[in-house]
């Protein structure tokens, strides 16, 4: 049904979109033959994310750019660094802007009130500034210190139980609720129950894990919520309850902050606290809406802690299965810091030049994304002689830049020591050049860089030096990949652990 529902909605709209573009002045790359108006029908049924091994294949025959027609979406594929530079960072005024939100996204942006999901204008420029200069300055991050490590307390004591009673640990679970608690504790200064962390991270997790049918829904929303209207209906339940668990400590923020600007200069200075203070230019000078400031602080909560704790469990796994990099990374701490040091500090990482070699090998052999959040042309651009029309949408697979032959030796051997030579240093920023993109590029790159460099390296430095990571008895470590929304391990990491360092 779902089948012949999306054919015959396309055909009418395809046409006239068509249509239109035989009249533009475009001159588009190479691409697979399509169906006129209908585009390619086998991606109007399948997920987006099964694009990536099919691209991989058509680029010996199409070149780097790659040209696809999905329903009425044009759409580009980027596979050079060289092209990716210049695309996101040279041309970089005419290639951040955002797609138009369906109907079902608007609904999860708050008509696109998010730093990810906003238009490139006034608006991104307010939220993205202020994300940057109220929670992200070294100063403001600095002061969150307590709550690290009160975190990396709490998952010490966990691992503990697991470590006395000789229990394998899941490590992505065990992670992932880490991070998140340590992201509501930024957004909201608070500390909640374990029951009430578990249901707000519970929603992030069902919109993931079922992030191809809501795309389904998205391709012809309108038609969708009446076709799909059980589906539908349950997502708009989520989006309620959503509201539900965070308005009320969004409200608590609020009614704890009687002096706003007395407040800013304080160390329990969070995230609600800043968008409490923001005004909207562009719309009158309004402030935020409760229902806006959900949105902003569910897109900290899911961009800051599952990334981060899905890279930390692929270095995590390298380190159980090549234990002697783990011994040299602890062999490091000891050699830095003395045997004795209560913590691996923030203060500290900087001079532990292996335990970065360690996390930047991992994200450039397992980066958590597939492609970046796709950009849209706001004016008529050219590339590489091709002319690309208004409003044509601009995909760049990440991941893949970390595994060229042609920039990497071994791509896909994971030696950390390649960032140790002189010759393969690099700019995670791509603002010179593109060698790895883990956190993007340009105008649109991750506000969060910094935050998730310090998270992934404070946390794997403590966790390693407390506990020795091994694997199952009779079990290796599979490094094999499986793509969901992330690129996550097919097998997650289980390890035992064994305590370092004892009271």
């Amino acid at each position: 049904m779902a089948w012949w529902f999306l054919i015959s909605i396309s055909i009418s709209i395809c046409f006239a979109l068509s249509l239109k573009l035989l009249f533009t002045k475009s001159k588009l790359p190479p691409g697979p033959p399509t169906l006129p108006f209908l585009g390619n029908l086998r991606w109007l049924t399948r997920s987006f994310l099964d694009l990536e091994p099919h691209l991989r294949k058509l680029r010996p025959k199409y070149g780097p750019i790659i040209t696809f027609h999905i329903g009425p979406r044009t759409l580009i594929f980027i596979s050079d660094h060289f092209l990716a530079h210049k695309a996101l960072v040279q041309k970089g005024s005419l290639l951040s802007d955002r797609p138009p939100a369906t109907e079902l996204s608007r609904i999860f942006t708050s008509n696109q009130h998010s730093i990810s999901s906003a238009e490139y204008g006034p608006l991104w420029r307010l939220l993205r500034r202020n994300l940057m200069s109220e929670i992200l300055n070294p100063t403001r991050i600095k002061s969150f210190a307590q709550a690290r490590k009160w975190v990396l307390q709490m998952l010490i004591d966990r691992l503990t139980i697991h470590a006395d009673s000789g229990e394998p640990v899941p490590v992505l679970e065990t992670l992932r609720y880490a991070m998140f608690y340590l992201l509501l504790i930024m957004c909201f200064g608070m500390k909640l129950d374990e029951s009430v962390v578990k249901e707000i991270q519970g929603i992030h997790r069902y919109l993931l894990g079922n992030f191809g049918g809501i795309n389904v829904l998205s391709v012809f929303p309108k038609i969708a919520s009446i076709v799909f209207r059980k589906r539908w209906n349950g997502i708009l339940q989520i989006r309620r309850k959503q509201e539900e668990l965070l308005i009320p400590l969004i409200r608590a923020c609020k009614n704890k902050k009687q002096d706003y600007q007395e407040e800013k200069e304080g160390s329990s200075f969070t995230y609600v606290d800043s968008l409490l203070g923001l005004e909207l230019p562009n719309e009158g000078g309004r402030k935020l809406t409760e229902g806006e400031m959900v949105t902003l602080c569910t897109e900290l909560l899911n961009a800051g802690s599952d990334t981060t704790s899905t890279s930390m469990q692929w270095i995590m796994a390298s380190l159980v299965k090549y234990q002697d990099m783990q011994k040299k990374l602890v062999e490091e701490m000891d050699r830095v810091m003395g045997k004795e040091a209560e913590e691996v500090t923030a203060e500290d990482l900087n001079r532990l030049s292996y335990l970065r070699a360690v996390v930047m090998e991992g994200l450039r052999r397992h980066p958590s994304t597939t492609f970046l959040l796709p950009h849209t042309v706001s004016e008529e651009v050219e590339l590489e002689g091709y002319v690309i029309s208004k409003g044509v949408i601009v995909n760049v697979p990440a991941a893949e830049m970390g595994w060229d032959e042609r920039v990497w030796k071994d791509p896909m051997v994971f030696r950390p020591e390649r960032f140790m030579d002189d010759g393969e240093k690099v700019d995670i920023t791509g603002s010179r050049e593109i060698k790895m993109m883990p956190f993007g590029a340009g105008r649109r790159i991750c506000p969060g860089l910094n935050l998730a460099m310090l998270h992934l390296e404070y946390f794997v430095a403590n966790l390693m030096r407390e506990f020795e990571w091994k694997s199952v008895d009779g079990e290796d470590v599979d490094l094999t990949e499986k793509l969901e929304f992330f690129r996550v391990m097919k097998n997650p990491l289980k390890a035992k652990v064994v305590r370092r360092r004892r009271e």
